[in-house]
């Protein structure tokens, strides 16, 4: 039996940055993982998974070491954002300038950020990863959880985090229940290359059957997420790329002009999943095993990196009250701070999903008028931008660019 304080199953990027964020603390950290992240890719090539990292979770990044990392190899600021209806001629730009930003946020491949964390990890003595490895069995006690690895391999601890994905193994373990529905949508990625360069702006256009995303890279390469029917998902993905590129320039109202290269295509269905409890005595779950939303608004991970974050503080914070970091009294304070603001995120996107995605009449209407009076209202343009960068509502210290704590910041 190897004791730990604290193990954490998923090494995801969500995981990852829990664990790089109690680095340097007196705590013994197990980050458990089935696979071994790739830290090598040919140069020329692109990971088709990206986030939108805002300017709350870029300062998580920040404070927990890994945006230094990051940085090296790829990110990529966007300063704009324009959304447009294709069923009226409502839209709406968003630019920093608007709030003397910068920046609004970063899009950055799903593999750069895993890579950084992990290299991160590894600078940390007080953190094992044990990968790839696989939980076999879980038993809870009074003061202690025990988890046994397939080889037989036994660790205990006083906290067990679930990190590991919306179809999480460990929230099942433990018996918690989800709500949510699927959305009968599948999301199509890859990245491509377009005629006219895309300004640094990140380009979303609304159709009955779902959004298409591009989201600028480096040397005018973009993230392609369009939302569509599962069936129409598979037709896209057999296409060859002559044709895919059509369709998808089409769909996107060559607002770039044509689309001159593609990369690997990708798809993954959508749904909005919620956990019925973020926590157990012994247990938390934190990222898409909490919670899981529309990537509409790429708020997903940054939702996660929130939950990170958050729990963290709480653990920071029961140390310094000498309080157990498992008691269900200490966890629940996590789960009241992050579940409701979850739960506020989940219902904006599902409520834009179904206002953009309806084909009535009035509704098609209202949201071309309400993207018109946005556009012309400074005071609301500058509320919705300061959602979108994250920097609204109750944030934890790491998301405000404060360290948990003296003494845990990487800087």
């Amino acid at each position: 039996m190897k004791p730990y304080d604290l193990i954490i199953c998923g090494g995801g990027m969500v995981g990852a940055a829990l664990a790089a964020a109690l680095g340097n603390s007196p705590l013994r950290i197990a980050v458990i993982d089935l696979h071994k992240p790739k830290q090598r890719w040919p140069k020329a090539s692109w990971g088709i998974r990206t986030c939108a990292i805002t300017r709350a979770s870029q300062h998580i990044l920040e404070n927990i070491g890994a945006w230094q990392y990051m940085a090296l190899r790829r990110i990529h600021p966007y300063s704009d954002m324009h959304v447009w209806d294709s069923t009226g001629s409502g839209a709406v730009h968003f630019s920093a300038a608007d709030v003397g930003e910068p920046n609004l946020g970063h899009i950055v491949e799903n593999r750069v950020i895993q890579a950084a964390l992990l290299k991160r990890l590894k600078e940390l003595s007080n953190v094992d990863i044990i990968c790839p490895a696989r939980i076999s069995a879980l038993a809870w006690g009074d003061e202690l959880v025990t988890v046994t690895l397939e080889n037989g391999t036994k660790l205990s601890a006083s906290l067990l985090v679930g990190a590991d994905g919306r179809d999480s193994w460990v929230r099942n373990q433990a018996g918690i229940a989800t709500r949510g529905w699927e959305y009968d949508q599948t999301a199509v990625i890859t990245v491509v290359k377009t005629a006219r360069h895309h300004r640094d702006t990140a380009w979303q256009r609304f159709t009955p059957e779902g959004p298409v995303a591009f989201l600028p890279l480096e040397e005018g390469y973009s993230s392609v997420v369009w939302s569509v029917d599962p069936r129409h998902a598979e037709v896209l993905l057999s296409l060859d790329d002559a044709t895919f590129m059509v369709e998808l320039g089409q769909a996107f109202e060559h607002a770039l002009g044509e689309i001159t290269e593609l990369f690997e295509r990708g798809a993954f269905p959508l749904r909005l999943q919620h956990a019925v409890s973020y926590v157990k005595p012994r247990l938390a779950l934190v990222g898409d095993a909490a919670h899981a939303i529309h990537p509409l608004a790429g708020q997903g991970v940054n939702l996660g990196l929130a939950d990170a974050a958050s729990l963290a503080e709480v653990i920071f914070n029961a140390l310094e009250e000498k309080k157990d970091i498992g008691s269900f009294m200490v966890l629940r304070h996590y789960e009241r701070w992050r579940k409701s603001d979850n739960i506020v995120m989940m219902a904006a996107m599902d409520g834009f999903k179904r206002l953009f995605g309806s084909r009535a009449a009035p509704l098609r209407w209202g949201r071309n008028i309400g993207l018109t009076l946005t556009n012309i209202l400074p005071p609301v343009k500058k509320t919705l931008i300061h959602h979108a960068m994250g920097v609204s509502g109750h944030l934890p210290r790491l998301a405000r660019g404060i360290p948990c704590r003296q003494g845990s910041s990487a800087r």
